[in-house]
């Protein structure tokens, strides 16, 4: 689908971003879905034929950028848990996997992709939550992934989402990736990838 298309049906699903936000604003990250700016920096070095877990979908600002990059949908796994989201990620993209979960079961949900996965794009406010759910929804992912694989986690802050203790813990590397300064608010990107 041409990327301006995208972009045109990107545009109805603000209110239902917005009043999600309202209804659970510390699930849904922000007001509004992530800027063309951070979405492309998220989809950074996935490359055409990769196998994507993307967490937290919401309404797909993400995942137009992660097929623009020439992943299959058939190859695309959407992780969501606001059923209004889910919703529209069916309607837009009828040929992803579309996986109404939260992000903290994917090693029951997804279990079957173990060690098959190239890239796992979070676009959840992993911030935000507390270090148990944190380092469950972080260990599931690094299953899913291929020994070579990496996780894209943005934030808000200067500094990588997950501190520390936590990276050590999980033998986790973290690599800026980039800045999307006209983002709202402005947002950095991370990888993260096996030490």
């Amino acid at each position: 689908m041409p990327r301006t298309q995208h972009s045109r049906q990107h545009e109805p699903h603000r209110g239902v971003f917005f009043r999600s936000w309202l209804r659970d604003p510390f699930h849904v990250a922000s007001i509004a879905p992530s800027s063309r700016c951070l979405a492309k920096l998220m989809a950074t070095n996935i490359e055409s034929g990769a196998r994507v877990v993307e967490l937290g979908a919401g309404t797909g600002s993400l995942t137009t950028a992660i097929l623009d990059r020439g992943v299959r949908p058939e190859d695309l796994y959407l992780v969501e848990q606001q059923r209004g989201f889910v919703t529209v990620l069916r309607s837009r993209f009828p040929r992803a996997h579309v996986v109404e979960a939260d992000a903290a079961t994917l090693s029951a949900r997804l279990g079957g992709l173990r060690g098959t996965v190239d890239y796992v794009v979070s676009g959840l406010p992993i911030l935000w939550f507390n270090r148990d759910k944190k380092a469950a929804i972080l260990a599931a992912a690094m299953t899913l992934l291929k020994p070579e694989g990496k996780l894209h986690q943005f934030t808000y802050l200067g500094r990588p989402p997950i501190g520390s203790r936590l990276r050590t813990e999980l033998g986790l590397r973290a690599t800026l990736l980039g800045i999307a300064p006209m983002n709202l608010p402005p947002a950095f990107v991370y990888e993260f990838a096996r030490a």
